[in-house]
């Protein structure tokens, strides 16, 4: 369950990005020159979804596996047969966009001997600035709940503290404190903290333990 690991599951809760996440994580593995596969199985927010960017995904050589009912509108969870080709060597690179909060990674339980026997590691996405997960401690009970629905174990965390489009140098600075404790409490190492390609103004630089993402989630109304 190593950084390297084949498959990689993005998991966090609702509105944290990891779905944003995920798309730059794909993208620049397909850049690389390697072959990449996303697995979309946020079978509950029919908002932030991998699947809405299909076409992003295949213009860049990426394969996505969506829920039978993506892009329509019914919302009933129900995972597609393909999806178990993940396992086969022939996927690639796997990045699986796991649903927020316990319920949405329940799909994941009956996954969970496969990506065992396979190997995989788990991203927790923690963001200071989202509802219901603004402390330490509210990050650290809300990963055991994601851990017991999808009886897997997460490996590391990923800081995506951010205000949106307006956030500043700042703000990514500020929450720093809260990933460290976050990071104290789970005794998961932080991977780094991101920076979106909107936070720093012309000359700014990256600061150390950051990753730059760029911002491919959208907001419905934009």
């Amino acid at each position: 369950m190593s950084e390297q690991a084949r498959i990689t599951v993005v998991c966090g809760h609702y509105g944290c990005g990891k779905t944003n996440l995920t798309l730059n994580l794909a993208l620049e593995a397909a850049a690389a020159g390697e072959r990449v596969t996303v697995a979309d199985l946020d079978i509950v927010n029919p908002y932030f979804r991998s699947s809405e960017y299909g076409g992003l995904l295949e213009e860049h050589g990426v394969r996505l596996i969506a829920p039978v009912f993506a892009g329509t509108t019914l919302d009933t969870p129900t995972l597609p047969p393909e999806l178990y080709s993940i396992f086969e060597p022939q996927a690639g690179r796997v990045f699986i966009d796991a649903g927020g909060d316990d319920a949405g990674v329940t799909a994941l339980g009956g996954l969970h001997g496969q990506l065992e026997e396979t190997g995989y590691q788990m991203l927790y996405v923690i963001n200071r600035y989202r509802v219901l997960s603004q402390t330490p401690e509210e990050a650290a009970a809300l990963l055991g709940e994601i851990e017991a629905a999808s009886r897997l174990k997460a490996t590391a965390l990923v800081n995506n503290s951010h205000l949106g489009v307006e956030t500043q140098l700042q703000d990514l600075l500020a929450a720093l404190g809260f990933a460290q404790r976050t990071s104290q409490l789970t005794g998961l190492p932080l991977l780094y903290s991101t920076a979106p390609d909107f936070a720093l103004k012309e000359g700014e630089p990256l600061p150390e333990g950051f990753r730059p993402v760029k911002r491919y989630v959208k907001f419905m109304w934009e």
